[in-house]
């Protein structure tokens, strides 16, 4: 397995050891899983830097690195859902994406094509990867503004507002990308 392959599936670990520290009581917790999400972003974007440098795409590659960018905005929105920061149905429409684009791809596969990421997904991807890391900043804002009592209500308001901002701009680039990998692929389903 190549350096890419590992660091796609490095992001995948990584996922888990963000819940981690998103739930835990530790008073840092936070912290840590906004530092956590950033180091797994980051894997996202130097195994495709890497892989394209260094001449080591691979098919697998292609695959399992949206896969493993999936795993870890889906695990980070399902829990701003739990927490209750984002609406369930923004997430549900996202999932619904991913689920039929990841469909999309094994058909490709059946087929014998490799149905790889597009510019409107990396978009698409771009723009969650901002919503994630706005809702965990303010997460780790209002957690320590409020120990130092200047966190207001109508600082929670603008906070809460921007958050939902965010959330409808991230579905629509969402069905936006889905339909553009639709009709891009439209040849398979024939």
């Amino acid at each position: 397995m190549n350096l890419p392959n590992k660091l796609t599936i490095s992001r995948i670990g990584l996922t888990f050891v963000f819940m981690f520290f998103l739930f835990t009581r530790w008073p840092y917790g936070k912290v840590a899983a906004l530092i956590t999400f950033a180091l797994a972003s980051f894997t996202d974007y130097i195994d495709g830097r890497i892989a394209k440098e260094r001449g080591l795409v691979t098919d697998f590659g292609k695959f399992m690195d949206p896969i493993a960018d999936k795993i870890l905005l889906l695990a980070a929105f399902l829990a701003f859902v739990e927490m209750k920061l984002v609406p369930a149905w923004c997430v549900v429409i996202i999932i619904f994406r991913e689920f039929i684009i990841l469909g999309l791809r094994v058909l490709g596969i059946i087929k014998g094509h490799i149905v790889a990421a597009s510019r409107a997904g990396k978009h698409k991807t771009v723009s969650q990867v901002i919503t994630v890391f706005f809702i965990l900043v303010y997460l780790v804002v209002r957690e320590h503004a409020r120990g130092l009592d200047i966190w207001t209500n109508r600082i929670e308001i603008v906070s809460k507002n921007v958050i939902f901002l965010l959330m409808l701009v991230t579905v629509v680039l969402t069905l936006a990308s889905g339909i553009s990998y639709l009709i891009k692929n439209k040849r398979l389903f024939s």
